[in-house]
């Protein structure tokens, strides 16, 4: 089976209302065209690469192939899980766990994005509690980073639930203009008196070397 030489195929993250996997090709199709109907209004970009101003049909293949890729180009120094979110068996958006030399530092970064049609339903606040789920109870991180601009609120409180703390700012050029990004970090012992929904995992154990630890580190 694929999964016996790519053990991610099987990973699986629940919340109470939601499901995080790796995207079968109906799964992929259905998040490109997500992408394609918009993720946010067309006056703001919330993302340091601006995909989102590409054409609709470019927009929903450059989904597609960033998923290639960054599958292609995993290695245990340096991967990103790219992860389908799933609402009432109907995917609703996309939601990042990345790392470099997580063995070494065991600290990881997130980032998301949601179809408009599913946005302020509280979805965004329960796929990052499944990954923060996945980072510090599966594979012993230490930390977590986020950031968002300083005109994206709705991210900023999503972080704010899970208890990240203000990290400084970066400035960024982002659409031929300056922007300030607010960065955020979250200590496991801040993730564990914020935890904001109950998370399963299944499937971990054989995807740990592909994470750069050894089988016996899960806790989740």
């Amino acid at each position: 089976m694929l999964t016996d030489h790519w053990p991610l195929l099987g990973l699986r993250l629940r919340t109470p209302r939601l499901e995080l996997r790796l995207p079968a090709d109906g799964d992929l199709a259905a998040l490109a065209d997500l992408a394609a109907r918009g993720v946010h209004e067309p006056d703001r970009m919330p993302f340091i690469v601006p995909w989102t101003d590409l054409p609709p049909a470019d927009r929903a293949r450059s989904v597609v192939q960033h998923h290639w890729l960054r599958l292609g180009t995993w290695t245990p120094d340096d991967w990103a899980l790219n992860l389908a979110v799933l609402h009432e068996g109907r995917v609703v958006g996309l939601q990042t766990l990345a790392a470099r030399h997580f063995a070494v530092l065991r600290q990881v970064t997130t980032g998301s994005w949601l179809g408009t049609a599913h946005q302020n339903q509280g979805i965004g606040t329960e796929m990052r509690a499944a990954v923060l789920h996945l980072a510090f109870a599966g594979l012993d991180a230490a930390e977590a980073r986020s950031g968002a601009f300083e005109d994206n609120p709705s991210s900023y409180a999503v972080s704010r639930k899970h208890g990240y703390e203000p990290d400084g700012t970066t400035r960024h050029a982002v659409r031929g203009r300056p922007v300030t990004e607010r960065r955020l970090r979250l200590t496991r012992h801040r993730w564990q008196d914020h935890r904001t929904a109950p998370v399963t995992v299944d499937g971990l154990t054989p995807c740990l070397p592909l994470f750069g630890l050894p089988p016996a580190t899960t806790g989740a």
